[in-house]
Order: structure tokens, then sequence, then C-alpha cells
């Protein structure tokens, strides 16, 4: 029963994005919308995470199932596809580089950044600990 309440409630958020896709006339997925919601009403603490945890986990477990509908669609499209194969394999490759590239950057980013705050109060107990150790002739003392 569980489950069921939890992708009820993914459901609805979905339903309520798909609602605004056609209420605002601006280019984003229904999809977009609901996401945005959900983190929303997440960080709002409108929902709990552990009203969407199990489920939402099962989904991103089977996320590779639901791309066997748009595989079978390219097939069916493939006559049309075909001569521009080569345009399509090269933005593949060119977009694959710049996200692994931007992420791989904004990663680096946020470990200095995050990093940096932990690293300074790192050195004050190292050197804390390194005065006492001088002070006290050597020994240190837990």
């Amino acid at each position: 029963m569980k489950y069921l309440k939890q992708f009820g409630i993914i459901l609805f958020i979905s339903f309520i994005g798909e609602i605004l896709n056609h209420l605002i006339p601006l280019p984003v997925p229904a999809s977009i919308y609901g996401i945005v919601i959900l983190f929303l009403c997440l960080e709002l603490k409108v929902i709990k995470l552990d009203d969407v945890k199990d489920t939402g986990k099962f989904l991103i477990e089977i996320m590779p199932v639901m791309f066997i509908p748009a595989a079978a669609g390219v097939i069916d499209v493939w006559s049309i596809i075909k001569p521009s194969c080569f345009e399509y394999v090269a933005i593949l490759i060119i977009s694959t580089i710049a996200v692994m590239a931007v992420s791989g950057l904004m990663t680096q980013f946020v470990v200095r950044l995050t990093g940096k705050s932990s690293l300074t109060s790192d050195n004050k107990h190292k050197q804390t600990n390194n005065t006492q150790t001088s002070n006290n002739g050597g020994k240190k003392h837990g």
C-alpha cells in the first residue's frame, strides 16, 4: 500500500506538470514542470522525502527499461534518420564530451568550494594539536 501511495503522489505531481504545460505557453516539457514542483514541495517540506523515497528509487532502478519504446521508435523512422546519421553521431559525441567536461568542472568547483571550508577547520584543528604538542614537550594529551 505504501508504494501505491508514493506512486500516486508522484503521478499527481506529474499531472499538475501536464496541466501547467497546457496553461503556460512556454516550450518547457511537462516533466520539467513536474520535477520542479516535486523539488519545491520537498524543499518547502510540503512533501516529506519518506513519502516518495522508495518509489523514486524503484523508478530510477528501472529507468533503462523506459528507453525501450524510444529505441523502437527510432527503428520505425530509420529511413528518415539514415541520410543524416553522420550528423547525429557527431552531435552525440560533441554533446557527450561537453556534458562530461562541464560536469567535471562543476564537480571540481563544488569540491574545492566545500573542501576549503572543511580543510580550513581541519588545519585549525591540526594547528591546535601541534601547539599543544610543542607546549607539552612533545607529549600529546588525548
